[in-house]
């Protein structure tokens, strides 16, 4: 009988046990389960409250998110957008006032988080930021739009669907037998087909071609894997060429017919007026060639010797072309030093004024000598030295000497002329990430003109150079930022690259996006950002309080704020594929 009780009672006993590790076990996935769903719906009806780069962020990169809601909360958390489960908090930081942008903030920094996937910032009484991703390479779509950017700007050819995809257009602005400008000093026509549309309007201008186009190349001579061929779908993928010198090859080739036979370079290309928002076919208007002057001699000088070292190995004969006519432009330059362009009274397109050569003598006297090797041009350049100490922004006129100098810190034999550059170029960037460490959305302008956007992106650029001189992982950092920036951490909200990102601009600025009847615009533009003059006519409304920071609007009239240009997506060409070179 004993035997037979401690034989029923022990496994009764181990049944209560395990039963109640059971009943435990259970309560325990409960509680979890509840904790899990303690986050209520995702949405992102309060999104703009939590700006981030709507993008994403590499692994190991800076990830900040910056709160401008009032609420009290102290917490974050990092959101699975797959799970919708918390797989990250953290403290924010305590309460900044930013007069810039009118705004007190905090700071979500997850920056040690660097988990692969998709993920949004959750705040209680705000609720979910836009989503973004974390993944090497992040920001390869966006840098491969903003190259593409440039095709969707071709004049004198159509956009077939397979290349354009819903933004195909037929050809407009042939451009051949164009009537000579009084201005000129010609008379009679010229072929000058092709090359690119400046911004939102159809204009085709010598320095605002040269600037854009040499600071792309920057990024070519530095990184020639980048965009090999058959990479952007372009008419010209699959001819053993890199695709991103195909698409350069476009623009040179219509700064090669602005030359004179004398070598001097004519000023632009456009209609006396600017014609109204349409597609490139409908705009009928005559177009004249324009001026003549030493500026864009010299800008043409600069970007064809450039050209020459990029296409000497691919394309001898259209490198010997290329540097024959920079060599030519040069000494038409030596002869006209000083012929400074302005608009001709019945002229009231872009003007690109300049009256100070010296950056232009600077970047085309290095580009020929590291070009030819020869004597009159390092002569040039070593007897007229130039700060380069001090980035101060403001326009494309503050920055052409910057791409010499970067060509010469990689290609100059010179070791002791190059050491005082890069020394030089480092000083510049330490005073701009000083900036960028305090100041408002850690970016580093505090004046916002005309194409803000770019100042920044122009900022970055150098501070991309200190990184590559120093390996200094500050600078990088401060790259990064700069680019969150400009992909919606920012004070509007919105990332500033069209088709990239949840809230990204939907009325630029630009004649092909407003007359094709497609609701998104083009992809890869970067509007030109927040602009505190506000130059814009009366049919622009801006919010009824403005800051510097917030000084844009998503409107097609606004060319003040919200206009596209060459020179402001070239920027961000150049760090965006910096990034995706130098992020892994």
């Amino acid at each position: 009988m004993k035997l037979i009780l401690k034989t029923v009672i022990k496994p009764r006993i181990l049944y209560l046990y395990e039963m109640r590790n059971f009943i435990l076990l259970l309560a325990i996935l409960t509680f979890v389960s509840s904790c899990k769903e303690a986050l209520p719906k995702y949405t992102t009806t309060k999104a703009n409250a939590i700006r981030l780069n709507q993008v994403g962020y590499y692994p190991q990169a800076s990830k900040k998110a910056v709160i401008t809601d009032t609420t009290q909360a102290t917490t974050f958390y990092l959101v699975d957008q797959q799970t919708h489960e918390s797989i990250f908090e953290g403290t924010l930081s305590e309460k900044y006032t930013w007069e810039l942008a009118g705004e007190t903030v905090r700071i979500a920094d997850f920056s040690t988080f660097t988990s692969p996937g998709n993920y949004s910032v959750y705040i209680e009484n705000i609720g979910y930021s836009y989503p973004f991703e974390i993944k090497e390479q992040v920001l390869s779509d966006a840098f491969t739009a903003s190259v593409k950017s440039l095709y969707y700007q071709r004049a004198s050819t159509a956009l077939e669907a397979k290349h354009a995809g819903i933004w195909a257009r037929n050809a407009g602005h042939p451009d051949i037998g164009v009537t000579f400008h009084p201005s000129t000093g010609r008379e009679g026509t010229k072929d000058a087909p092709g090359g690119w549309y400046d911004a939102g309007d159809f204009g085709k201008y010598v320095i605002n071609g040269a600037f854009p186009l040499g600071q792309m190349m920057t990024l070519y001579e530095q990184y020639p894997t980048v965009l090999p061929d058959a990479s952007l779908n372009i008419p010209e993928s699959g001819n053993d060429t890199p695709d991103i010198l195909d698409e350069f090859k476009y623009e040179l080739d219509w700064l090669l017919t602005m030359q004179d036979d004398d070598g001097g370079v004519f000023f632009k290309l456009t209609t006396k007026r600017f014609t109204g928002m349409t597609l490139p076919e409908k705009g009928q208007e005559e177009r004249f060639i324009i001026g003549k002057g030493t500026a864009p001699s010299l800008d043409f000088a600069a970007v064809a010797a450039k050209g020459y070292r990029l296409f000497k190995e691919i394309n001898p004969a259209y490198a010997n072309k290329c540097l024959a006519s920079a060599k030519k432009a040069w000494e038409w330059s030596k002869s006209n030093p000083a012929i400074a362009f302005s608009n001709p009274e019945d002229i009231v397109t872009g003007e690109y004024g300049d009256g100070n050569f010296s950056e232009e003598w600077f970047w085309a006297a290095t580009e020929l000598s590291l070009s030819t090797g020869e004597e009159e041009y390092e002569t040039y350049f070593k007897q007229n030295p130039i700060k380069l100490n001090r980035y101060t922004g403001g326009s494309w006129t503050n920055y052409m000497k910057y791409i010499g100098a970067f060509a010469l810190i990689d290609q100059s034999k010179d070791v002791e002329f190059v050491n005082i550059l890069k020394n030089n170029i480092v000083q510049a960037a330490d005073q701009l990430v000083a900036i960028t460490a305090t100041n408002d959305y850690f970016q580093p302008v505090t004046v916002f003109n005309w194409g803000s956007n770019s100042d920044v992106l122009n900022a970055a650029m150098i501070i991309a150079q200190a990184y590559r001189i120093t390996k200094k992982p500050e600078y990088l950092v401060a790259v990064q930022e700069i680019t969150d920036y400009v992909l919606g951490k920012n004070a509007i909200g919105y990332s500033f690259i069209t088709g990239h990102g949840d809230k990204t601009p939907l009325h630029i600025h630009h004649r092909q996006s407003a007359g094709d009847g497609i609701e998104t615009p083009v992809p890869g533009f970067i509007s030109g950002g927040p602009n505190y003059s506000k130059q814009d006519r009366n049919d622009v409304t801006y919010p009824e309080q403005t800051f510097p920071m917030n000084s844009w609007v998503d409107q097609t009239p606004s060319y003040a704020s919200n206009e596209i240009c060459l020179n402001w997506n070239s920027a961000a060409v150049y760090v965006l594929g910096f990034l995706e070179q130098e992020s892994k």
